[in-house]
């Protein structure tokens, strides 16, 4: 499906890039809102006031003077992220799998000085990894150890569940697997595998990568199809309360499963992608136009949820 010519595509119900921006975010996510989303810091604090769960924060950087402090703000973490406020796409994201000495061993399994740890919170301080590159704070937070369902599914990095929530209703989910070629980090820009799962029963389908349909993981060689994802409506109604939170009525929310601690919310996007269509094997533009038609919306979550599985296609 992912090289069907244009035409092919909008009969598939594909929501494309100007019609997202048109009809779904100018009118539908007022731009005052963007910064409870833009900056994680923020997006911290609301989720952590509504109850609901977020990797803990170990500290924040905001200035060179504070790098120094980096030991204290992780002492007792052997394993620790550090990454921007006001990142997008993963850039700038560093983690720590663990120390030898003075060292840190990346999640790749290389170790860095820290000397380099501190020359990239520097980066992150200056604003290279951040939304039109304004000065930003570095986050230094819990590295969340994913659920063992995608142990085959992974490699080396933590897969997270993409959900598309509109009006505050679900409307598509995916699996974001890191791979080698994205260097640990579920971004399918920088060659994540994206995987299709079915918002009723919580199974994964196939998936897409680098733009090509695929029916195994490239480096571990799993099979993507069938995985069930444990618990599944508790981690959609977790979803569909990130509306309330941020007021956005296009949102997209990114959530990992953690072996200890259950899903934790990782961040919110006002600007979501599209291959998360291209990974389902189906255009968005059916269900959209569904719960667009929906006279009241539900007020709470799990009603939302409700309503999302009998608009399901």
């Amino acid at each position: 499906m992912a090289w069907l010519p244009g035409a092919r595509l909008r009969e598939l119900g594909i929501l494309g890039m100007n019609r997202r921006n048109a009809e779904y975010l100018l009118p539908r996510n007022p731009r005052r809102l963007y910064p409870l989303v833009d900056d994680k810091l923020r997006t911290k604090a609301l989720a952590q006031q509504a109850g609901i769960a977020v990797p803990e924060l170990y500290g924040v950087i905001e200035t060179n003077h504070q790098i120094r402090d980096l030991d204290e703000i992780v002492d007792g973490h052997d394993d620790f992220v550090i990454k921007p406020s006001r990142g997008s796409g993963g850039d700038g994201i560093l983690v720590i799998t663990g120390r030898m000495g003075p060292n840190y061993r990346r999640s790749n399994g290389l170790l860095i000085s820290a000397e380099e740890a501190s020359h990239h919170i520097s980066s992150i301080l200056s604003g290279m990894h951040s939304l039109g590159g304004v000065p930003d704070k570095a986050l230094v937070e819990y590295r969340v150890r994913f659920d063992p369902v995608f142990a085959a599914l992974s490699y080396q990095g933590v897969p997270d569940i993409r959900t598309i929530v509109f009006r505050g209703v679900p409307a598509a989910s995916m699996v974001r697997l890191p791979t080698h070629q994205s260097a640990g980090k579920a971004n399918l820009h920088q060659g994540a595998v994206g995987v299709g799962v079915d918002m009723v029963t919580g199974r994964t389908r196939g998936g897409v990568w680098s733009n090509r349909d695929v029916d195994h993981h490239p480096d571990t060689g799993a099979v993507l199809a069938g995985v069930e994802i444990p618990n599944w409506k508790t981690l959609v109604e977790l979803a569909a309360r990130c509306y309330e939170l941020v007021g956005l009525d296009y949102l997209g929310v990114d959530i990992v499963l953690d072996e200890v601690r259950g899903p934790l919310v990782l961040e919110l996007n006002a600007r979501p992608g599209l291959g998360i269509q291209i990974a389902n094997g189906r255009g968005m533009m059916g269900v959209l136009s569904r719960i667009d038609a929906v006279e009241k919306i539900p007020a709470t979550a799990a009603e939302r949820v409700a309503l999302a599985m009998e608009l399901a296609e």
